[in-house]
């Protein structure tokens, strides 16, 4: 997880020098990722610029025993 990051990181840099702080909000990425069990991470990105981090979690709810899908 940490490459994939460092990679992103790498790309919007050599793209944009608009991006402000880089090292924020790859310590959001990485902490919302690291909180979640089940779900997503996106990072919305504008002009080179990261400018947004959304995370959707699920919820898993284990089936009762004796119960087929």
């Amino acid at each position: 997880m940490i490459e994939i990051i460092r990679n992103l990181s790498q790309m919007l840099q050599t793209t944009s020098s608009k991006q402000a702080e880089p090292a924020r909000w790859l310590e959001v990425v990485s902490e919302q990722v690291n909180h979640l069990r089940f779900g997503v991470v996106q990072i919305v990105v504008h002009d080179g610029r990261v400018v947004q981090i959304e995370k959707t979690e699920k919820v898993r709810l284990d089936k009762p025993d004796g119960h087929a899908t």
